[in-house]
């Protein structure tokens, strides 16, 4: 009866320590979704009033860049701690999907107990260096740099807390214990073997950023902090080097101000569809070809390619389009596994297309002027949409339209007329660009204004509860991404120190064959990078290493840039591990094994496309 009574105690602090778990978890929430909110909100504000202070009145404003600086930084990094929270960080979970009961829950914990061991030695570090920033000015504000790096600890506190409140909420506390005991037993062997790992030289790279990355990232801790453990472990185990650089190079690599582009363009992905522009496009595209063979996937091939030049979201372009056309494709009889893996294909063919996040990162870390990238990118998406075109047209000859109603001249007209200020995005976009009212990433802001006018004015679909829910989502999906480029760079900034990029540029530039068989060698490359990886982190690891060589053996960088980017492209869309490929079925409700034989198809027709865009350099350059 005593061993009775021990066990119901037991179970029932259990669940008040679970309970109240979960309830300090919401009141954080609650807490940290207002702040961000604004972050985003204010961003906007500001960089708009920079514009219009500077386009139209010719008086800029000398501090805006360096206000949107610091909060861009508190914005990436309160971002990553909702996108923590929510679990919305990018892993691979192909393999972890595959396992059952305790052993997958038990993975599942030791991921997050991973993360939280990070943030228990990362934590003191980042302290430090926002004291450190105490002694640096700001020199338009003249302001402590101290409350911009303050982002930092805040944003590591914060995850870190989140992380024991997760382990505190299993069901099985017993298994959490034990994944936290098995994480720290292995930092501990690792931290006791130093003295060995500093003799092995340079064979640590294979052990830190192959295996320690490759078991992080398999075993589904998210790809961030696969990365910052495998960076943390090389450069305090094996050098002498303090953990304050490596909080440098993760502050380095999110503050580049181009990439607050991202959070922008993602909020505005976000405002077009709760705006119904997004469909507006997709009507109209469907009332020209929804009566020919296949005219439907011709639709999807082309809302892909407007909505990508708009949003610059993949997840956001795929749940503006499938949604729209998906209902009435399946009606006419076409098959789902077909529908989600051209989808995914769509995905892959687009990540050229401007204003592109993944086009924005590769500037970012190479240099390379985003305008050009961004004039670069139409082509090759091009090629690829007409590939893709090749087979629809192949797999749909037998199609029966017998009862299908060709959309009338009238229809077609109010439709075009419904969809113009929708199809004007884009081109508002680009001669905000062209014409120098915007920079890259300023003009962001400039579409954002059109279409809350469209919304309110043209279609009277502006649904304010919606906004920060909105804020919110764009705060957190930009704070995942943001927080693999810091993780990323300093990863690469380790790379560097060792030698090692050094060592892979001379041999990649002596391979037989030149500049062609390098250029066969990165497609491979990033095919494997983007499927493993996705394709910001592969992009920001292995861009800075790679095109410095490209440009040696005469390759021009915007030309490689589009044919790296398309060749991650077909990875990041690729079962069975591009995680793409799996946000598509999400997206679409379909099952992945529905689309794993249709796909194959599409990919040997990016393949081609690929090929063609690589074989022909003047379509990636010649309009720059």
């Amino acid at each position: 009866m005593t061993i009775h009574n021990t066990f119901e105690e037991i179970g029932t602090q259990r669940t008040i320590t679970a309970s109240t778990a979960r309830r300090l978890e919401r009141f954080l929430v609650k807490c940290l979704e207002i702040p961000v909110a604004l972050l985003v909100l204010l961003e906007i504000l500001l960089l708009f009033s920079a514009v219009v202070a500077r386009y139209v009145f010719h008086t800029p404003l000398v501090w805006s860049d360096e206000l949107a600086s610091i909060l861009f930084l508190w914005l990436a990094m309160l971002g990553s701690a909702v996108a923590f929270q929510r679990q919305e960080h990018m892993r691979m979970t192909a393999l972890v999907a595959r396992l059952q009961g305790d052993t997958r829950r038990f993975i599942e914990l030791l991921s997050i107990a991973a993360a939280l061991a990070f943030l228990v030695l990362i934590l003191p570090a980042s302290l430090e260096y926002a004291v450190e920033e105490t002694y640096v000015r700001t020199p338009a504000m003249d302001i402590q740099n101290s409350w911009r790096a303050a982002a930092l600890p805040t944003s590591f506190g914060l995850m870190l807390v989140f992380a024991v409140l997760r382990l505190l909420q299993s069901a099985n506390l017993r298994l959490a214990l034990t994944a936290v005991v098995a994480v720290a037993v292995v930092f501990g062997v690792f931290w006791s073997l130093s003295p060995f790992l500093v003799g092995l030289g340079n064979l640590n790279l294979l052990i830190f950023f192959v295996g320690g990355v490759a078991a992080c990232v398999f075993g589904g801790v998210p790809i961030a902090f696969s990365f910052a453990i495998a960076t943390f472990g090389y450069l305090i185990l094996t050098t002498r080097t303090p953990p304050l650089i490596i909080v440098g190079r993760i502050d380095e690599g999110v503050s580049h101000l181009i990439l607050l582009a991202i959070p922008l363009f993602v909020f505005l992905g976000q405002l077009i569809q709760m705006t119904g522009m997004a469909r507006a496009m997709v009507a109209f595209l469907a009332s020209l070809l929804g009566h020919v063979r296949g005219g439907l996937h011709y639709v999807l091939v082309a809302a892909m390619y407007l909505v990508s030049g708009i949003s610059g979201s993949k997840a956001a372009d795929m749940a503006a389009v499938a949604p729209v056309l998906f209902p009435e494709m399946k009606e006419r009889g076409a098959d789902e596994g077909d529908l989600v893996a051209l989808l995914s294909a769509t995905g892959a063919q687009t990540e050229t297309i401007p204003p592109s996040i993944v086009l924005i990162t590769v500037g970012s870390a190479t240099g390379v002027s985003i305008a050009a990238l961004f004039t670069g990118g139409l082509l090759p998406g091009l090629i690829l949409a007409i590939t893709l075109c090749f087979l629809v047209r192949w797999r749909c000859r037998n199609d029966d339209l017998s009862h299908v109603k060709k959309a009338s001249g009238q229809q077609i007209r109010k439709l075009f007329v419904a969809a113009l200020p929708a199809l004007a995005l884009p081109f508002v976009i680009r001669s905000a660009v062209i014409e120098g009212v915007a920079t890259a990433t300023e003009v962001s802001t400039i579409g954002i204004a059109y279409s809350v006018v469209a919304g309110l004015v043209f279609y009277r679909q502006f649904d304010w509860s919606r906004l920060k829910p909105i804020l919110v989502e764009t705060a957190s999906l930009s704070g995942s991404i943001l927080l693999i480029i810091g993780a990323a760079t300093a990863m690469a900034w380790g790379l560097t120190q060792s030698g090692f990029s050094t060592a892979l540029a001379q041999n990649l530039s002596a391979l037989p064959g030149g500049a062609v068989t390098f250029m066969v060698v990165s497609i491979a490359i990033f095919i494997i990078l983007g499927s493993v990886l996705e394709g910001i982190p592969a992009i920001v690891l292995f861009a800075p290493l790679l095109f410095p060589v490209a440009q040696q053996l005469g390759i021009h960088q915007v030309h490689y840039a589009m044919v790296v980017v398309l060749a991650m492209g077909i990875g990041l869309f690729a079962p069975p591990f591009g995680v793409g490929y799996y946000a598509a079925c999400a997206i679409s409700r379909v099952s992945p094994d529905a689309g794993m034989k249709p796909i194959i198809g599409y990919i040997i027709a990016m393949a081609i496309g690929l090929a063609v865009v690589a074989a022909v350099p003047w379509l990636s350059i010649g309009f720059l």
